[in-house]
């Protein structure tokens, strides 16, 4: 396997269109009951482990771009192998490859979830998944160029959902907020570590940088997309804490979508519905940018057709979606894939960092020293 990737130069895609990415494959499913896990931990100062949680989510993005910056046009799995060598960057990728599907299966999932608590409990799982895969298969047949179109347009379709959320936030009670600063560091640290999840996305940098044209701008729109998914989260969080006591928002799953609620108006009498419904363009845009990562992914390392490794995927997707609508395994898969995806996303590119700088270094002096 070639460390560095060739992409064809009609292939390839600027640098602004980061900022797209980075915020679609963040503000996902998660978020919409992220307030509730956050809030159990840090209470009232839940706004301070989301700022931590961002601070230590712009750290990690400069830890992968100093990895990405050492190489000529690399991704993660091309970096693996020439650290690790073939067999163990190999079975390290294929890692990486099993996370994205397991995150894959989670969104999904949790989509159909919600669709069938909200508006339609007695549809079939499996005719809502066989939409969505429609939709996937769709969007990646078209490629890469296609499936970041599909991602800018969706960004924009889906946001004026915060306009909304203007009723639910004059409606708050300040006195939710008080004492300040009253949860432990340790407890913050938890309430941060909650946000693992609905923050997790942003890994795709490391497959889809070969692809950016413009690398030296490839910082700012990805920082600023980071940090746009953290006001995003904040304000859900903040308005879910003003808005419901204490004991509703430890057992509200989906708090952002309950703030929809009490949005009404003369012509619609379950404004959620809609709500719902156009949620899909929130999720969508995720789950085709984790389906990509996929099958990119096994197409890169094990030489296997983009195309047919799509349709073998999805029917496996489909056949898990029949099997598993149960709530229960919704709601514990996705603590698998927050668990798993902590130490993936979060702790493994500083392990990975000094190792891809301590070859790097010994390579200059080998070379240096034939020279």
């Amino acid at each position: 396997m070639e460390i560095n990737v060739k992409i064809k130069e009609n292939l390839r895609i600027q640098a602004f269109y980061l900022f797209f990415i980075i915020t679609s494959i963040q503000i996902g499913v998660g978020i919409m009951g992220a307030p509730m896990y956050i809030f159990t931990e840090a209470q009232q100062d839940s706004w301070i482990s989301i700022i931590i949680a961002f601070g230590y989510l712009l750290l990690v993005l400069f830890v992968m771009f100093r990895i990405l910056d050492q190489y000529e046009n690399a991704d993660i799995l091309g970096i693996q192998v020439d650290i690790f060598g073939n067999w163990l960057g190999k079975i390290l990728g294929t890692f990486y490859i099993i996370y994205f599907a397991a995150a894959l299966l989670s969104v999904i999932l949790t989509y159909i979830d919600v669709v069938q608590v909200f508006i339609f409990p007695e549809i079939s799982s499996l005719i809502i998944g066989v939409l969505l895969i429609s939709l996937i298969i769709y969007c990646i047949y078209g490629g890469l160029r296609v499936i970041v179109g599909v991602v800018f347009i969706f960004f924009f379709s889906a946001h004026w959902l915060l306009f909304l959320l203007y009723e639910p936030a004059i409606r708050m009670e300040l006195d939710h907020f008080q004492p300040f600063f009253q949860a432990s560091f340790p407890d913050l640290l938890k309430g941060a570590r909650a946000t693992s999840y609905s923050f997790a996305g942003f890994e795709i940098l490391l497959l889809i940088y070969p692809f950016i044209q413009n690398k030296e701008r490839a910082k700012f729109p990805t920082y600023f997309g980071a940090f746009w998914s953290f006001g995003l989260l904040l304000i859900g969080t903040v308005i879910s804490i003003g808005y419901f006591s204490a004991r509703q928002l430890k057992e509200l799953e989906w708090a952002v979508l309950s703030l929809f609620k009490i949005v009404s108006l003369p012509f619609v009498e379950r404004f959620d519905y809609i709500v719902v419904a156009e949620w899909m363009m929130v999720a969508l845009p995720n789950m085709i940018l984790l389906m990509w990562a996929i099958t990119y992914g096994i197409k890169r390392m094990y030489k296997v057709p983009q195309k047919k490794t799509l349709i073998i995927t999805s029917f496996i997707y489909l056949i898990l979606i029949a099997l598993m609508s149960s709530h229960n395994i919704v709601i514990k898969l996705t603590e698998f894939v927050s668990k798993i995806g902590f130490w993936i996303v979060y702790v493994y590119p500083f392990i990975l960092l000094p190792i891809v700088l301590l070859k790097k270094r010994w390579q200059r002096k080998k070379e240096s020293e034939s020279g």
